[in-house]
């Protein structure tokens, strides 16, 4: 594959240069550096490869495309944040023994009359060799990074930075048609024609974007900072009462409106109300129009917000097409047990024995049921008196890939019934608004559940007995083995019969 050259004739080299070295295996800790246009990040994933943990993050808001579409050059001050920054990340990677790290820049490299020296200073003096990416390329890796997060994710990944914005099509767990765009708020500071001729000139841009990808997405993936901020202040504005911004659903309804709000509010008074840094704030009202015709020009149904992007697509490039069909919320669930339960290997068997309960369950409650099964016990340390409530908060703000706003309540809902009968009078109980009626019982009963049948046995509840469940003569049937009847105590006895009512039958006890 040959390089591309950037509208400057700058060669490119392909990303593909930048794997070499780095096997496609199942990963346990990847270094990724993200040049930006306004942020510097440097992001180290850890553990379950399909769904990582963040084993460490920090950002540097550099600002190295500021001024540049005047000037044609990288903004002096971000160049020495930004090369600072750089040689602060190598020192860290260093350290930690991630070395090498991979590392790519984008459109303020790409494209700044001075972007090769800083590439040739940043490897010369850290050791860290950049790669200058063109920008159908960085559409490619922000759409694989919403694919990590969703892997059955369709529709259009909208990803905005600083210079530019990137979109590409995503369906059956493939990328698809690609391209980049000039809409970066640094660049649209440049447009001269005061507001109309800055909404000529977005409205040219975002038609050319759907002569090439179509108006034929029913839901955009909103990949950036800039789209994470317009978000939280959605939720700001909402009342919503979760601000977990991974998976956040907007109609474009609630993109009018917030849009709208932003522009007769105070920015100082909504920074403070969110906590928003004030460089990404100053970009708000450029990105809300930017957003405001994206939604006009493309008519979807639906916008998500997606906290994953162009570093996870890296991570996303070593995974084999094996690791990448996984589900994320599974093998997340399967490391952290391996990690901090007290018998790693029990939640398998706990939903195995429960099995016979949720028999007729679709496909997506299912996973969940699975789910809760591998976590019931990873939050055993926490103080007996708050072990429900801490189980519920850590599912809820998680992170967690695959797993809508909806279900992590679910998820957390069950984990409380699994250490708590009642939840009347719980601090999370706004969140409970989430679910439905149908929802918030169907928690319950998998909770009150798993409290039975993680405490009936030790290694394995199916070598002490056997669920059947009758609805239509509302039993319950315990089969009990020798083993059982042993441990089948008054303790037993009463979360059996709390299980019971939760489903609206009665225990029978047998063998």
């Amino acid at each position: 594959m040959n390089g591309v050259r950037t509208t400057s004739g700058k060669q490119i080299e392909p990303l593909e240069k930048a794997f070499v070295t780095l096997p496609k295996r199942a990963l346990k800790r990847v270094g990724v550096v993200d040049v930006g246009s306004n942020s510097i990040r440097l992001v180290v994933f850890d553990g379950a490869a399909r769904s990582p943990a963040y084993f460490y993050n920090e950002k540097i808001m550099a600002g190295l495309g500021q001024d540049m579409a005047t000037t044609g050059r990288l903004n002096p001050a971000g160049v020495e944040r930004g090369f600072n920054a750089l040689c602060r990340f190598a020192a860290l990677a260093r350290g930690m023994d991630i070395m090498p790290v991979t590392c790519v820049a984008t459109a303020a490299v790409r494209e700044a009359e001075d972007g090769p020296a800083f590439q040739q200073r940043v490897e010369r003096e850290t050791g860290l060799k950049l790669h200058v990416i063109a920008g159908e390329e960085e559409a490619r890796l922000s759409a694989q990074g919403v694919l990590l997060g969703w892997p059955d994710a369709v529709g259009l990944v909208c990803d905005i930075g600083g210079n530019s914005m990137e979109v590409a099509e995503v369906a059956q767990g493939k990328v698809g048609q690609r391209a980049s765009s000039q809409l970066g708020p640094f660049r649209l500071q440049q447009v001269a024609g005061g507001k109309s001729g800055l909404k000529k000139h977005i409205r040219a841009i975002m038609a050319e974007l759907a002569e090439k990808m179509g108006t034929h997405h029913q839901r955009l993936y909103l990949v950036g900072g800039s789209w994470r901020a317009i978000a939280r202040l959605d939720m700001e504005r909402r009342q919503y009462p979760m601000t977990v911004l991974h998976e956040y659903r907007m109609t474009p309804q609630d993109v009018a409106r917030t849009i709208e709000w932003i522009g007769e509010t105070d920015l100082n008074e909504l920074r403070s109300r969110v906590g928003i840094s004030s460089s990404r704030m100053e970009l708000v009202p450029l990105a809300s129009q930017v957003l405001s015709e994206m939604v006009s020009t493309f008519a979807p149904e639906e916008l998500a917000v997606s906290s994953y992007g162009i570093r996870e697509g890296l991570l996303y490039e070593h995974m084999s097409d094996s690791l990448r069909k996984r589900d994320p919320l599974i093998e997340s669930a399967r490391f952290t047990e391996r990690q901090m339960s007290r018998v790693p290997g029990f939640g398998k068997k706990l939903y195995h024995f429960l099995q016979p309960l949720f028999a007729d369950v679709p496909p997506e409650r299912d996973r969940l049921i699975r789910a809760a099964c591998l976590l019931h016990d990873t939050t055993w340390r926490a103080h007996p008196d708050y072990r429900a409530e801490a189980c519920f908060d850590n599912v809820t703000r998680a992170n967690m890939a695959a797993l809508s706003h909806p279900e992590r309540v679910f998820l957390g809902l069950a984990l409380l019934h699994r250490y708590k009968n009642s939840r009347a009078n719980s601090p999370m109980a706004p969140l409970f608004g989430l679910l439905s009626a149908d929802q918030t019982r169907d928690a319950e009963t998998l909770g009150k559940a798993m409290r039975f049948g993680a405490m009936f046995s030790v290694d394995d509840p199916g070598c002490a007995g056997s669920l059947t469940l009758d609805r239509k003569k509302g039993h319950l049937n315990l089969r009990l083995t020798r083993t059982g009847r042993d441990l089948m105590g008054e303790v037993a006895q009463a979360r059996l019969k709390s299980l019971c009512n939760s489903l609206g039958v009665e225990p029978l006890i047998t063998g």
